[in-house]
């Protein structure tokens, strides 16, 4: 598994930071704003790991490149005045799928859970340095993704509208198929 893979950074940077603006903190404090996009980080570092499970994944997409925000721009209608601007340039870093599996993470909780699981799960013990998954808590949640599997109040206030099922609707139905293909999803509500 990719995951803790430094390669993804840009990438997770960049779709982070697309969808914080595309979704802004429920309320104009630094506070707030912080919140929220940590809440988005945590969204979109799961989709991207889930998204480039390998190492080579991870390498391929930092030569290539992840194809940019400009659909997900055009869907939701946020398209800026000038994309070949020179502080318009982090848009080509931003993966349209990792977005739209990001806002499916954050839009139904029990499908985050399912992400957080499969990147645990997926993520190999090493005897090397490489950043991973700190043990669960005493909650069963694995700390790093606590804001995304179990806000709080605050959490919650923050991101009202990076949570909002209506609102993440058009980024999340682009991909969501895929995840949840991904994810086992549909195996289970067939069984049942």
């Amino acid at each position: 598994m990719a995951g803790p893979s430094v390669e993804l950074s840009p990438v997770i940077a960049a779709s982070t930071h697309w969808l914080s603006r595309a979704y802004p903190a429920g309320t104009p404090d630094t506070i707030a704003h912080t919140l929220s996009e940590l809440q988005a980080r945590q969204a979109v570092t799961v989709a991207a790991w889930l998204r480039y499970p390998t190492e080579m994944d991870a390498a391929l997409v930092a030569i290539a490149g992840p194809g940019g925000s400009a659909v997900l721009d055009w869907r939701i209608g946020s398209e800026p005045d000038d994309e070949e601007a020179e502080e318009e340039g982090w848009r080509t870093w931003v993966d349209e799928v990792v977005v739209s599996w990001a806002a499916c993470l954050l839009a139904d909780p029990m499908l985050a859970r399912r992400g957080v699981d499969a990147v645990a799960a997926a993520i190999p013990p090493s005897r090397d340095e490489r950043p991973r998954p700190l043990p669960r808590r005493a909650g069963g949640l694995p700390n790093e993704f606590r804001r995304l599997l179990d806000p709080d109040q605050r959490d919650q206030e923050a991101a009202v509208l990076l949570r909002h099922p209506d609102l993440l609707e058009p980024v999340a139905s682009m991909h969501r198929d895929t995840l949840h293909y991904l994810l086992g999803v549909e195996q289970v509500e067939h069984a049942v």
